[in-house]
């Protein structure tokens, strides 16, 4: 994935990550060689090998500065293409997933690690890399001299590495288990800061109600996450002090054997600071390690969403959608919600003609809207079946069949965008009709006139012109299908009046239905 997203990012990674693995080797080499030569051991003046320590620090330094640049390039373009997979894939499936909790549960996990995961899981495979790559060199310098500080070096990160496997898993362990209440925290945060609630929080002074529930999730789930990391905490204490032991047996045999004469002063500085840096490069393998089987874990949430598939099954070879639209009939039609106990629809049936206005009256919860997703083929009925032209419908490329369709929702969406933007959000609207729209010449810039108040400039619309600006929008399909979902819910008089002026203009070369209480 991050190959694909950035190749020239992802190699150039690679060759700073082997190169930043190296040059510490050579410093080694280097400075056993300059501290020899400062204590008079041999005849090489002791300036080339400052020299050479100053130049590989340079280059080491100039190394690590276009890496970080680099990896800034590659993180972005990840984060961006991660964001794309998961956007495209909330697209593709059908409305369904929307009324079922576990699937929320899954799109909130990756949502939660789409910015920094797979960009974390690829730092810790190049870290291990680069890791690898400097323990063998190190290997190499330590054998050749004293090979038994090797097992003590790996011995002594064992414990910590251990530590570290067993608090990803039980991190890991816990936040998937806990994603509804993570949720539910997100939702009452959200609740506390977002406009649509405001008012009402205002009102009916309901701010500490969802304050006092938003702390007791947030309590619940603080005071588990510090009771793991207290635990593995103390845990981790005493690997430090068994780390330290190590060292300090290290360094007391090799300062021995360097008064005795067995090693030069240079050599015990040179194996001193081997030791070091290896435990510190085991260290740093056993965090990138633990790390990645972290990472691996969490992103396992993304793919887990990734896979999901739509139940809704394209037709392996459509039929075109006709282009001229005269009858849609549902037949017999039972359909039911997700979870639900009991169908919102039953064995019902209903034509609409080209020509007609067709409404669709109907109390509360009748499935008037019902329908409407129905015939957008955003849910499929358990039972029946609806069809166009006397083609089913289930025989037509959904994305195909959905520009035929023009659609006033019941609940509508109110973007932040300019008014143009709000009524053409997709190239294939056509002219828009501007006879519900007299107030957008009071606004600022007119049809360029920012809407909402969430950027800078917007202009808040009440809910009767919010309403008009989807109709338009709707209008602006010219599509052969129209449908209008309690579409004057929100108009006074002289508007609703202009409103079925326009329908019954459009009417003679549409079907048009209507949704309504009365």
């Amino acid at each position: 994935m991050v190959c694909r997203c950035a190749p020239g990012a992802f190699w150039r990674r690679a060759v700073y990550v082997l190169l930043q693995s190296l040059l510490p080797l050579l410093m080694l080499y280097i400075l056993k060689r300059l501290v020899d030569a400062v204590g008079g051991v041999g005849d090489t003046s002791f300036m080339p090998w400052l020299a050479g320590m100053c130049g590989v620090y340079c280059l080491n330094r100039i190394i690590g500065i276009l890496d970080r640049v680099n990896s800034d390039v590659l993180g972005q373009r990840l984060t961006d293409h991660v964001n794309e997979l998961i956007q495209n894939q909330a697209a593709r499936l059908d409305m369904a997933y929307y009324d079922n909790p576990d699937y929320h549960d899954t799109l909130h996990r990756a949502q939660h690690e789409a910015g920094t995961r797979p960009m974390q899981v690829y730092d810790n495979i190049m870290a291990v890399c680069g890791a690898l790559i400097s323990i063998a060199g190190i290997t190499v310098i330590l054998v050749a001299v004293t090979w038994w500080v090797i097992p003590v070096m790996f011995l002594a990160v064992l414990p910590s590495f251990m530590v570290r496997l067993h608090k990803a898993h039980s991190i890991y362990a816990f936040r998937r288990t806990n994603t509804p209440l993570f949720r539910l925290t997100t939702y009452l945060s959200g609740v506390l800061t977002r406009r649509e609630f405001a008012k009402e929080l205002r009102t009916y002074r309901a701010t500490p109600f969802f304050r006092n529930r938003y702390t007791q999730a947030r309590a619940s789930l603080t005071k588990r996450i510090i009771s793991i990391s207290r635990r593995l905490g103390a845990i981790g204490v005493v690997c430090a002090f068994i780390e330290a032991a190590a060292m300090l047996a290290v360094v007391w045999l090799l300062a021995h054997r360097a008064m005795i004469g067995i090693i030069s002063i240079g050599s015990f500085v040179m194996l001193f600071e081997s030791y070091r840096r290896g435990q510190g490069y085991l260290t740093t393998l056993v965090a990138a390690v633990a790390n990645l089987y972290d990472n691996r874990l969490f992103i396992s949430n993304l793919f887990e969403y990734l896979d999901l598939q739509p139940q809704i099954v394209e037709p392996e070879h459509p039929v075109a959608v006709p282009q001229q639209i005269d009858i849609i009939e549902f037949r017999d039609i039972t359909f039911r919600y997700p979870g639900m106990e009991r169908d919102v629809l039953a064995h019902y049936s209903m034509t609409a003609r080209r020509g007609d206005v067709t409404t669709l009256q109907g109390h509360n919860g009748a499935g008037k809207s019902t329908l409407v997703n129905l015939l957008l083929r955003l849910y499929e009925p358990q039972k029946g079946g609806i069809y166009v032209n006397g083609i089913n419908l289930k025989q037509f490329n959904s994305a195909e069949w959905r520009q035929k369709v023009g659609v006033l929702f019941q609940d509508f969406g109110r973007y932040c965008l300019t008014v143009d933007e709000n009524i053409s959000l997709n190239e294939t609207c056509g002219h828009k009709n501007e006879e519900l729209l007299e107030f957008v010449d009071k606004l600022p810039k007119g049809y360029n006139s920012q809407l909402g108040r969430l950027f800078d400039g917007g202009s808040e619309l009440s809910m009767g012109q919010w309403q008009r600006v989807a109709i338009t929008r709707a209008l602006a399909t010219n599509a052969p299908v129209m449908v209008f979902d309690e579409p004057t819910a929100w108009m006074d008089m002289d508007t609703r009046e202009r409103f079925y002026q326009i329908v019954e203009r459009i009417k003679q070369d549409r079907i048009v239905l209507m949704i309504a209480h009365k």
